[in-house]
């Protein structure tokens, strides 16, 4: 009997002398299993309307769909799994002290409230109130480094919080950790691979620690350093980072432009060069300035897409990569890092803060009747 067939047939079940098929439930045992397998959605229409006619397509991968909403869930998972498969943390004993931009720490204290670790959270002041408040929460520690010491200052204090607690903390170290860009090869590469067949020509990526950039490209244009085949070696890695803080940019030999110092783009231009990307699979870095970035995002939530500052930023350099003469008619995915409502307080919500807060009630007509609502009785 054909295998499919015989497969099919064994999980006929009897019920009342009707054969049905057994359903197979779709369920996660825990939350950290629901990262990852995240879709692609069709980012063309837009392009449309911003002008690209040359027939070129753009996809989002969709990482703001994932249990804590960002694509840093699947950093702080890895970086768990990692350590625990090493034995280097205790559930009960250890805590998780990690410097953060706010996502990375969101995935580490889901988790760490999963499996029973302590969390201490680190970062910079800039980062919005509800990041903190998703924090608090899920029970974390958190503790705010000045401004104007960027993520550094954040990992001076991350340390300093580690030495005291000596054994019983660990710093996972996102910027450094080699589990960070492995995730990716592993997961996201492969879903972006499979649910384009292999057809893409460009792939976009915002920088914060550099592990998405890095790993997707891995796998796709290969690496050898981990026995991948070059799949596609021909595709152009595009990153994304900050006009006001060019760090990427110089170190591939450009120069910067404009005013450099704190940006609005939260969740990349960490103000550092992170140990965790490899700059050597970057063919060009776009900059896009935090305004141009913030314009961006207000359109996307517009087309019925709410996400946050970095994804605004990522499409806007998509579509100023994907008009180019020379990319007509190719497919581009860009990542879309996180969903949008975490980041209210951020100053490109302001003016609407301000709209929601200035709305008045309006009368009811006359006669009102509840009934006519489902109601019991006739006045409330």
């Amino acid at each position: 009997m054909h295998l499919a067939l015989s497969s099919f047939l064994n999980r006929l079940v009897s019920n009342s002398g009707r054969q049905i098929a057994r359903r197979s439930l779709n369920v996660a045992a825990r939350p950290s299993d629901l990262v990852g397998k995240t879709p692609l959605l069709d980012l063309t229409p837009y392009m449309k309307k911003k002008g690209v006619t040359n027939n070129s397509k753009l996809y989002g991968k969709m990482e703001s769909l994932g249990p804590c909403s960002s694509v840093k869930d699947r950093l702080g998972r890895s970086m768990i799994d990692d350590a625990e498969e090493k034995g280097l943390i205790t559930p009960g004993k250890t805590t998780l002290v990690e410097p953060t931009s706010g996502n990375t720490g969101i995935a580490l204290a889901f988790i760490a409230r999963e499996r029973g670790y302590g969390c201490i959270l680190t970062m910079p002041e800039t980062m919005s109130i509800e990041r903190r408040m998703m924090l608090l929460s899920l029970g974390c520690e958190v503790v705010l480094t000045p401004k104007e010491k960027a993520v550094s200052g954040a990992i001076a204090k991350a340390q300093e919080i580690k030495d005291q607690m000596g054994d019983d903390a660990i710093i996972l170290q996102q910027f450094q950790n080699p589990a960070n860009p492995k995730v990716h090869r592993e997961t996201t590469g492969p879903e972006i691979w499979n649910d384009t067949d292999g057809e893409l020509d460009l792939f976009f990526s915002g920088v914060g620690t550099g592990g998405t950039v890095t790993g997707v490209s891995q796998y796709i244009k290969g690496c050898p350093e981990f026995d991948l085949p070059a799949l596609k070696p021909g595709l152009q890695t595009i990153a994304v980072e900050p006009e006001e803080q060019m760090l990427l940019t110089e170190a591939k030999g450009g120069e910067k432009r404009g005013e450099q110092g704190p940006h609005k783009i939260q969740g990349m231009g960490a103000g550092i060069i992170p140990g965790t990307i490899d700059l050597d699979y970057i063919d060009e870095i776009v900059a896009v300035h935090s305004d141009a970035a913030m314009e961006t995002c207000t359109e996307l939530w517009l087309e019925g897409i709410p996400v946050g500052i970095s994804s605004g930023a990522i499409v806007n350099a998509a579509v100023e990569v994907c008009k180019r003469p020379e990319n007509a008619g190719k497919l581009g995915v860009c990542i879309i890092p996180s969903f949008g409502e975490r980041y209210f307080t951020h100053p490109m919500f302001e003016p609407m803060k301000a709209k929601a807060e200035g709305l008045q009630k309006q009368p009811l007509p006359e006669p009102f009747d509840n009934t006519e609502f489902g109601f019991a009785t006739a006045r409330g």
